[in-house]
């Protein structure tokens, strides 16, 4: 009884869009689907990266010349060379 149920409604109702033939054009959707979250999950990495600097070594290298003189800044600061040693060595970097 069940199985003839089952046969007469497919029968009835062969299924599928326009009686089983599917437009062609059905695949557009998923791919499209797809590509628009490529593009949001890119967007949102690339801005992500921007924000954070992009770990780029020359973004964040600093000069080395201001570095010394920060070092030789701090040293006079706590009282490691005098006045005399600081100018010298001040002087002695900005000749380079």
């Amino acid at each position: 009884m069940l199985t003839t149920l089952a046969t007469q409604a497919a029968a009835m109702h062969p299924g599928g869009w326009h009686d089983g033939n599917a437009p062609a054009f059905w695949p557009v959707f998923p791919i499209t689907f797809g590509l628009f979250w490529l593009a949001v999950l890119g967007t949102v990495f690339y801005l992500i990266r921007r924000r954070t600097g992009g770990g780029t070594a020359t973004a964040t290298a600093p000069d080395p010349l201001a570095k010394a003189r920060s070092v030789l800044a701090e040293r006079f600061a706590r009282g490691e060379i005098d006045e005399d040693e600081y100018l010298r060595r001040t002087s002695t970097l900005n000749t380079d």
